[in-house]
C-alpha cells in the first residue's frame, strides 16, 4: 500500500513542490539502499524539479515502510511540518525554513503508539479551537511480517482478508504548544470507536464550528467522529448514515474526500472501493447523510474499477466539483487487474458522466495505482494530479486548463486560528448570483496531502460579487468585488 503524497511549497518561493514516501524491504522493513528512500522534488523556476531530498534531510534512510504523510504548520511559524505514517515508529519532521528538515519525533511526543500498530494515514487539523494544529492518526491494525498469516490462492501467496486482522483505534495528538504533543486517544473518545482506517477526511459536517473526522474502514463500518465542542467525540457513523453502504453492507472503503460537491452548502462524503463494491457517494442533509450514488450513476460507472487514493477537484472550472480516482487491483488477479484512472465529471450537482478517455494517454496509464494528491503545479489557475503507481515511477498530469473558464484560488492565513486555517469556510457570490463553496482541506484521498490553497472554478463568470470567509476561530469576514483570475491571500482579522 505503498505511495503516499505531498503537494506543498515547502520553501515559500510560491511554486508546490512534491513529496513522496516510500516503502522498505521485506521482511526485513529496512530502507537497505536509496531505492526505498522516501523522495523531496524541489520546483525550480522553469517547471521542472530536482531532487533535493539529502539536502532536506527528508531520506528517512532509518524509518521503515512508510504510507502517507500529513502536511501541516504545528508552530505556526510559516512553514509546512510533516509527518510520516509507518509500520513501525512515525516520524515527525519539523521545518527549519532553510530548505531542511529536522526529525523532532522524540522531542515532541508524538511518535508512541502500541507495537506493530500499522499507520496508514494521517490528518492536522484544530480539534479544540485554539490556534494551534493537532494531529489525528488513521490507524488499520497490529501486524508484523514475522507473526502474518499467509494465505494461499491456486498455489501462490495472496493477499489475506482483512477481516483475519484485529481493528485497533486511531489515535489523537494534542498540540500543547512550543514544539510538544499528548496523546488524548482515551480521553476523546477515540479509542471507543476502533476500526481499520484507511482514508480520512476533516470537515465541519454540521457547520456548528467546530472540526469534525471522517475515517473510511476496510471491511468495517466506516467511522464519523462528531466533535463535542468539549475535548471529545462522539462516533455517530451508523447513526448519520455513513457507516454501511445502501446494500447495509460494508466494503473495501479506501480512499476518501469531504467537500460539497452540490453547491448547497452542506460538505458532503466521498469514498471509493474495490472493483463490484459500491463506491458511496453520501449527501449530507444536516441531521442525515443519503446514499445518492446510485442517482448520481456514480455507482454504475465505478463498478468496474478498484479505486484507492481520489479526491473532488474542479479540473474544468465550470464551479462543479468532478471525483478523480487512482485505481488498480489489489494484485494481479486477472488480465482487468492494472486499470487507469478515472475522471467522472460533475453535472450541475446532480449526476456524474465518466470523461476519462478525454483527458488524454497519460491519464489512462495502465497499472496499480495507489496515492495521488491535487494541486496548481504551474500556477495557471487549474488543479494538476500527482500519482503513484506500484513499482513504477509516479506521474505528474499537468491539466491544460484549455476551457476558458475562470477561477479564484485563496491562501487562506490565520492568526487568531492555526495559520493553515485547515477547515476554513468560504462562500462565493458570482454577480449573477451564483453561489459557490469549498474549504482549506489538505487530507485528501489516500495516504496523501494536496495543496492547501482554496480553489474555485468560475465557469462564464467574470465579477466576483462578495466572499465569505468563516474562520476557525469563529470570526467572520466579508471581502467585496473580488477580481477573478488571481491568486488571492487573504489574512484573518485580528477580531
Amino acid at each position: 500500500m505503498c505511495g503516499g503524497v505531498a503537494v506543498l511549497d515547502f520553501d515559500n518561493d510560491s511554486r508546490m513542490d512534491i513529496f513522496f514516501t516510500n516503502g522498505a524491504k521485506l521482511p526485513e522493513l529496512k530502507k537497505t539502499d536509496p531505492s526505498y528512500f522516501n523522495c523531496l522534488l524541489h520546483q525550480r523556476g522553469d517547471g521542472t524539479f530536482e531532487d533535493v531530498t539529502a539536502k532536506a534531510g527528508l531520506s528517512g534512510a532509518s524509518l521503515d515502510y512508510n504510507f502517507g504523510v500529513a502536511v501541516g504548520d504545528y508552530d505556526n511559524d510559516g512553514y509546512p511540518d510533516l509527518f510520516i505514517c509507518s509500520i513501525g515508529k512515525n516520524a515527525l519532521y519539523h521545518n527549519n525554513g532553510k530548505g531542511t528538515f529536522t526529525d523532532v519525533t522524540e522531542a515532541s511526543g508524538i511518535g508512541g503508539k502500541p507495537a506493530t500498530t500499522l499507520s496508514i494515514a494521517a490528518a492536522w487539523f484544530d480539534y479544540d479551537n485554539d490556534g494551534l494544529l493537532d494531529l489525528i492518526v488513521s490507524n488499520y491494525t497490529l501486524w508484523n511480517p514475522k507473526s502474518d498469516h499467509r494465505c494461499m490462492m491456486n498455489d501462490r501467496d495472496f493477499y489475506c482478508n482483512p477481516q483475519l486482522y484485529p481493528s485497533v483505534p486511531h489515535r489523537l495528538y494534542r498540540n500543547l504548544g512550543k514544539g510538544r504533543f499528548v496523546e488524548v486517544t482515551k480521553q476523546s473518545g477515540l479509542a471507543a470507536a476502533p476500526s481499520k482506517g484507511m482514508g480520512i477526511s476533516i470537515a465541519d459536517f454540521n457547520d456548528d464550528g467546530w472540526m469534525d473526522v471522517f475515517v473510511a474502514s476496510d471491511t468495517e463500518p466506516n467511522v464519523l467522529f462528531m466533535n463535542q465542542k468539549n475535548g471529545t467525540f462522539e462516533e455517530k457513523g451508523l447513526e448519520l448514515g455513513v457507516a454501511y453502504n445502501e446494500n447495509a453492507g460494508v466494503g473495501s472503503s479506501m480512499g476518501s474526500d469531504a467537500k460539497d460537491f452540490n453547491n448547497d452548502g452542506k460538505v458532503d462524503i466521498f469514498y471509493n472501493n474495490l472493483a463490484g463494491q459500491i463506491w458511496q457517494l453520501l449527501r449530507n442533509r444536516w441531521d442525515l447523510f443519503e446514499t445518492y450514488s446510485s442517482l448520481s450513476k456514480i455507482q454504475k460507472l465505478s463498478m468496474p474499477y478498484a479505486g484507492w487514493s481520489n479526491g473532488f477537484i474542479d479540473y474544468n472550472n465550470d464551479g462543479w466539483k468532478d471525483i478523480y480516482s487512482a485505481n488498480g487491483d489489489v494484485d494481479m488477479m486477472s488480465a482487468k487487474s492494472p486499470q487507469h484512472d478515472t475522471m467522472f465529471e460533475n453535472v450541475d450537482g446532480k449526476s456524474f458522466v465518466d470523461v476519462s478517455e478525454e483527458m488524454g494517454k497519460d491519464f489512462l496509464h495502465v497499472g496499480y495505482q495507489r496515492g495521488s494528491a491535487l494541486g496548481d503545479l504551474n500556477n495557471d489557475g487549474a488543479l494538476d494530479i500527482v500519482v503513484t503507481s506500484l513499482n513504477e515511477p509516479p506521474r505528474i498530469l499537468m491539466n491544460t486548463a484549455g476551457t476558458g473558464n475562470h477561477w479564484l484560488m485563496l491562501s487562506l492565513v490565520g492568526h487568531k486560528s492555526a495559520r493553515d486555517a485547515i477547515g476554513a469556510k468560504v462562500k462565493l457570490t458570482t454577480a449573477s448570483g451564483r453561489v459557490l463553496y469549498n474549504h482549506v482541506a489538505v487530507s485528501v484521498g489516500f495516504m496523501s496531502s494536496s495543496d492547501k490553497r482554496v480553489h474555485f472554478g468560475l465557469g462564464g463568470e467574470t465579477k466576483i460579487r462578495s466572499l465569505e470567509i468563516r474562520w476557525p476561530s469563529g470570526i467572520q469576514q466579508t471581502l467585496k468585488d473580488v477580481a477573478i483570475d488571481q491568486f488571492l491571500k487573504v489574512d484573518e482579522p485580528r477580531k
